[in-house]
């Protein structure tokens, strides 16, 4: 680290928010980071707050708390901008200068602000089809001498507004999927400089998105959430001498269709360039062919800011094989399974028809699209012969490695044909490195699926007809999750409609937003691993974060899963009732059956319940809940003592005797030391037993080698972790996986595809492995909230050489390298400012270190004592 004179201090991030124009707090809590030398230690801060052209507030406070600190001055009022810096004083006397300012924007913060009400197409449309989106627009006069000018808008569906012919924002599908009915969010856009003295105008494309598009199962449901196509904004101008003018859509906006054919998450676009109107949605445009809009109805209270960053392209790749096909048809390969859609420049006579078609894998040299089940994913652009066209998709999305275009007219030039990557435009925050390619290579198919799924909400899989926010894969995927990019913001708003959609005797449904699943998933029941995401993924918030407000808002929503569960387990302790999917996707389970695993899944059941209730008494001692702490802390005893006596042998083995079974037990600390002992040396011969092959579905995969290091077995799990025979994670990367699969065998050695109905080639679930690399490999494991405290404790094995690991803390960056070089290990490790940590290395006595950068040195592991 830098040595510094005095220390520096970044400017301040609001809540989890990497924009902070229309926040949704009135007090939006405070973050920085500073650097500083070694040995200073933040006393106190001092927060100056000047807000719209106000003079000044200081508000000195004594701590040392850096991370989500609360908002010191009055709250803010609907559209207040404040300007906030910081100054840190520490010991010795030393002060930082003054962070540089950081604004604030309130959005709209109470239901009285919105005078808008939601139009859109008012023309007869049947209910339950497809219907083609429409364009609304709005003529309107501004004044002059504008200070600033801001939109904010939502939609009943998805849209993008324009201003003066001008495309406002860079986010697509807003406002994204939410429990419609108890909320809807909208976005806040800074347009001043989209205006102009005189005539302007305002206008929006619609699609149906998540709000009325098909979604589902067995062809899906149309109009869930409501029948209308709406946009709803209000536009304020302010101008210089303090009056202010206000455009919200009413009946007076017009309709009409525009060139979107179709638009559907499932079917792709279809988008027709003879119908396109030019200058629609400028001034001086004649709309009085244009239809009146219907005015359709939202209750202000449920409009919210977004807790998340929009969705947005965060990437292009341009193809790495282009074949062309006996018939005409150029495939292109992109080398990476991705979310996205393509991005055309193609020229044809009008009425040229371009079809392109979307698949993740290929099987015996053609597209498969079996998997897809009956989501088409298929764009289809019309040509209207005017000239060279550059065309995206605006309402849809693929999973997709392989692209096929039919009716491309001409070779394809190196620039004709773009994929563009788009996920939710979270902070990048964990890396890995090892010097195992092939490790290196499973750890990024773990991140590229997590980009591919994080859209809005966190999805199974994104191409076939689900794309759901199932709660037991994020629950166990969380963790994994969190290191990889700042999701606080994005998971937190997920766990709000968790809360909305959870069942009034406790139960959390599959998935969420919940949506028609047919006679399996609907109407909900209470299940293991699935429903305790309500308690386990506000409590992984809440420590690799540091935000205690997660546990606080999301407690009722956790304590309800447990009481839910107290009463179906009854006094004798055991969940052994209900329908269980139990160690789901187990290897073992045939294509048709994935819950049939080798685990007994009352055992599942039954260990997350105690899991779960040592976690709500955990989260009850950090709110000051001392009486639910000892409540739920005995029924985590009482659950671990029931668990002990059904599913334990007299001679210390699992009644299930299966991975799964061993490491539930070991991880979730059911076991007494002797027992632990036991189950840690069975695991052990029985994954030596299966050859290195992996045997466990969601529920074991996260925990297995966690369970094999932590009982002394480090160099099995290693083996497990490298074994390249199907299952195992390696098998999938010497397939030719960039992303992580459904199933340990969605494309079988011979190369065909998994006949299960249920296979995609893009889930995150079983690269929740991934959280174990950043902490047994990598060496960086959170110690207290927020990694203000962490643990370094590398584990070298499996023949690596080096594995360089680093995090993006709330406090600052933290980097963990370790290398073997002439049989020494060498380690060196770097702590921010404001936080500690703890150095545990081939056995010797712990290390207690400060900021900075710190150097270690041993023998390597086999070579004797240091």
């Amino acid at each position: 680290m830098t040595k510094l004179n005095a220390p520096i201090v970044s400017p301040i991030q609001f809540e989890h928010l990497s924009e902070a124009l229309g926040v949704g707090a009135a007090r939006p809590r405070l973050s920085w980071k500073v650097r500083a030398e070694r040995q200073w230690r933040q006393t106190s801060y001092e927060i100056e707050i000047k807000r719209n052209s106000d003079a000044p507030v200081s508000y000195h406070v004594e701590s040392s708390e850096q991370v989500l600190v609360p908002w010191p001055g009055e709250p803010l009022a609907s559209r207040d901008v404040a300007e906030v810096r910081v100054r840190v004083f520490g010991s010795h006397g030393a002060r930082s200068g003054w962070s540089d300012p950081a604004t604030v924007e309130a959005g709209l913060l109470s239901p009285d602000d919105w005078s808008a009400r939601p139009v859109g197409p008012g023309w007869a449309e049947t209910p339950g089809t497809d219907r083609r989106p429409g364009l609304v627009r709005r003529d309107f006069r501004v004044g002059d001498q504008i200070l600033r000018a801001r939109l904010y808008a939502t939609a009943h569906g998805v849209f993008e507004a324009e201003v003066n012919g001008r495309r406002i924002g860079d986010e697509i599908l807003a406002p994204g999927w939410t429990t419609y009915s108890h909320r809807l969010r909208y976005r806040t856009y800074d347009v001043t400089s989209a205006l102009r003295e005189g005539e302007n105008t305002i206008g929006a494309w619609l699609g149906d998105g998540w709000y009325r598009g098909r979604l589902g199962f067995n062809g899906g449901h149309h109009d869930i959430y409501g029948h209308d196509l709406s946009f709803l904004a209000q536009l304020e101008i302010v101008y210089a001498d303090g009056t202010r003018d206000t455009i919200a859509t009413d009946e007076t906006w017009r309709a009409s269709f525009g060139p979107i054919q179709l638009s559907g998450l499932y079917d792709g676009e279809r988008y027709d360039t003879r119908d396109e109107i030019p200058g629609w949605s400028s001034p001086g445009f004649d709309d009085t062919t244009w239809a009146p809009v219907s005015v359709a109805h939202r209750a202000p209270e449920t409009l919210v800011a977004p807790e998340l960053p929009p969705v947005r392209c965060t990437g292009e790749l341009t193809p790495t094989g282009t074949t062309v096909l006996p018939d005409g048809t150029i495939r292109l390969d992109f080398g990476q399974n991705i979310v996205g859609r393509l991005r055309l420049r193609v020229d044809g006579p009008a009425g040229h028809v371009v079809t392109v078609r979307h698949a993740e894998v290929l099987q015996d040299g053609e597209l498969h699209t079996r998997t897809l089940r009956l989501a088409p994913s298929v764009d289809t652009l019309v040509l209207d012969g005017a000239g060279p066209r550059v065309w995206e998709p605006r309402f849809t999305l693929h999973g997709f490695r392989y692209a096929e275009i039919e009716g491309w007219p001409g070779g394809v030039g190196e620039d004709d044909v773009v994929a563009r990557v788009y996920h939710t435009d979270m902070e990048r925050t964990g890396w890995l490195e090892t010097s195992n390619p092939l490790l290196n290579r499973l750890h990024n198919n773990v991140l590229w699926s997590m980009r591919g799924n994080f859209v809005d909400i966190p999805t199974d899989c994104p191409q076939r007809d689900e794309r759901l926010g199932w709660t037991g894969d994020i629950q166990v995927f969380a963790p994994t999750a969190s290191f990889l990019y700042h999701c606080a913001g994005f998971l937190t708003s997920w766990l709000v409609d968790l809360d909305n959609e959870q069942l009034d005797d406790g139960t959390v449904p599959w998935f969420v937003p919940t949506i028609p699943g047919g006679p399996m998933w609907t109407p909900p029941r209470p299940a293991a691993v699935w429903g305790d995401a309500a308690v386990l993924t506000p409590w992984v918030l809440y420590q690799r974060f540091g935000d205690r407000d997660i546990l606080a808002r999301q407690y009722r929503s956790a304590k309800a899963w447990v009481d839910l569960v107290v009463r179906l387990a009854g006094p004798d302790r055991l969940w052994d009732s209900g329908l269980q999917l139990g160690d789901w996707l187990d290897p073992a389970a045939p294509p048709d059956d994935p819950a049939a695993a080798q685990t007994d899944k009352y055992l599942v059941a039954t260990a997350y319940f105690a899991w779960s209730a040592r976690h709500l008494a955990a989260t009850a001692r950090v709110l000051g809940r001392s009486d639910d702490e000892r409540y739920y802390a005995d029924i985590a005893d009482q659950a671990k003592e029931a668990f002990v006596g059904e599913y334990i042998t007299d001679d210390g083995l699992m009644r299930s005797d299966a991975q799964t079974a061993y490491a539930l037990a070991i991880v979730f600390d059911l076991l007494d030391d002797e027992q632990r002992t036991c189950a840690g040396t069975r695991l052990a011969e029985l994954v030596r037993k299966a050859g290195n092959r992996i045997a466990t579905g969601f529920a074991g995969t996260p925990l297995i080698t966690d369970a094999l290091s932590s009982t002394g077995h480090v160099d099995v799990a290693y083996d497990l972790l490298l074994e390249e025979e199907c299952p195992s994670w390696l098998y999938m990367v010497r397939q030719g996986a960039t992303t992580i699969w459904e199933r340990w065998d969605s494309m079988l050695p011979d190369g065909s595809v998994n006949p299960g109905d249920m296979t995609s080639f893009n889930h995150y679930a079983l690269g929740a492995v991934a959280d174990w690399m950043h902490r047994d490999i990598g060496g960086i494991a959170p110690m207290a909230p927020g990694y203000r405290r962490v643990r370094f404790a590398p584990k070298p094995g499996g023949g690596l050489t080096y594995a360089k690991a680093s995090y993006e803390s709330p406090y600052g960056p933290i980097h963990s390298h370790w290398r073997i070089e002439s049989g020494m290990f060498h380690l060196t490790v770097e702590l921010p400012t404001g936080t500690t940590g703890l150095v545990e290395i081939l056995g010797r006595p712990a290390v207690e270190i400060g900021p900075g950068t710190h150097t270690f040195r041993s023998s390597a592991p086999g070579d004797g004592d240091t």
